[in-house]
């Protein structure tokens, strides 16, 4: 988790993995705890009861490696400082050598930035990205649903998140002609 907005997305997405009995490994930086803080106080203590958390120095925490066995990275949210960072292959932290070793790996990377509006550079990172293999998939919930309250937005988000990685939910309607 880093430090762009999106605190309920990273917590619900979580809470999540946990409840359909995966295993987590949560990497929060210093930004994204600042953010965290403004957004949703609770969330770090939110997330130590879905997995063990990491500060963005541990590089050397297992799947910091090639040879740690996971299914898949999840940057939620993803800031353009870090989607930069990835995409030039500059692992200066835990998340970013994580989400390398799964682009190196060919695991399932997804990252939800939340940025709006997006200048070319960005768009030319995430297109990198995309074409590395990750998928980018940004924080944009639907209407569809007709969604009455802010977590069916975040449900939503999260919902599109778990089908990205192959985790079975039902968090949101699904279209229907």
């Amino acid at each position: 988790m880093t430090g762009a907005s999106g605190a309920a997305y990273a917590v619900r997405l979580a809470q999540e993995l946990r409840k359909s009995r995966h295993e987590l490994s949560i990497v929060v930086t210093d930004s994204a705890k600042k953010v965290f803080s403004c957004e949703e106080p609770s969330a770090l203590l939110l997330l130590r009861k879905c997995g063990k958390l990491y500060s963005e120095d541990a590089v050397d925490a297992s799947f910091a490696s090639g040879s740690a066995k996971f299914d898949a990275v999840v940057v939620c949210p993803c800031s353009m400082k870090t989607l930069a960072a990835i995409s030039c292959g500059f692992a200066y932290n835990a998340v970013c050598r994580a989400a390398d070793v799964a682009l190196k790996e060919r695991k399932k990377l997804v990252l939800v930035p939340r940025e709006t509006p997006l200048n070319e550079i960005h768009l030319e990172n995430m297109l990198k990205l995309a074409r590395m293999g990750a998928v980018i998939l940004p924080a944009c919930p639907a209407f569809y649903n007709s969604p009455k309250k802010a977590g069916d937005f975040i449900d939503f988000v999260a919902g599109k998140v778990l089908d990205c990685i192959g985790v079975e939910n039902d968090l949101f309607k699904r279209w229907k002609a």
